[in-house]
């Protein structure tokens, strides 16, 4: 096995071990704190479940719709003018949508180009660059309770954006 297998196979159950170590050293009931945060989690999920139906339903709609299709054709332009391919636009539009969804336009985009074309590594840093901002603000906001999730949506989406962009910047700087 190399090193780096050896190192991953037991960084979890080392970091297990470290935790539990601490816990006792500190006197912490570290079964009963696991208790009781496996009940704050199930009830979290449980209040946040209502936010990640409606998101998910949205998401179908978009998409069965045909907005999606229409989206994408009305912004081809603008994308091939900063270099993007017209492949991987489904993909940076889904993104702030539904990361299942995007990763399955990445999957299908690596599988159809290659993971060593351009489109693959061009789809695969926009998938770790960008993050699903609706999804977050939806679910995580909603869980918490905040209502006025206007800038906290433009931001997101700005982040969105500069991260396709220096997607495109960066892999056309390093594969171009």
């Amino acid at each position: 096995m190399s090193l780096i297998t050896t190192f991953s196979t037991w960084l979890v159950p080392c970091l297990i071990a470290v935790v539990l170590l601490y816990g006792t050293l500190k006197k912490v009931p570290s079964y009963d704190a696991f208790v009781e945060g496996g009940k704050e989690g199930f009830s979290l999920a449980i209040s946040v479940m209502p936010f990640l139906v409606g998101m998910l339903v949205a998401i179908g709609v978009f998409r069965a719709s045909g907005a999606m299709d229409a989206l994408t054709h009305l912004i081809r332009p603008l994308m091939s003018a900063i270099g993007m391919p017209s492949q991987v636009l489904p993909l940076a539009l889904m993104r702030p949508l539904s990361g299942t969804g995007a990763l399955g336009l990445m999957t299908d985009l690596v599988k159809t180009y290659g993971p060593d074309s351009f489109v693959g590594r061009l789809a695969s840093v926009m998938q770790g660059s960008t993050d699903t901002t609706f999804y977050v603000v939806t679910v995580y906001f909603g869980a918490v309770g905040i209502h006025r999730i206007g800038d906290a949506l433009k931001v997101g989406l700005l982040a969105d954006l500069v991260g396709v962009i220096s997607a495109v910047c960066i892999v056309t700087w390093a594969f171009g």
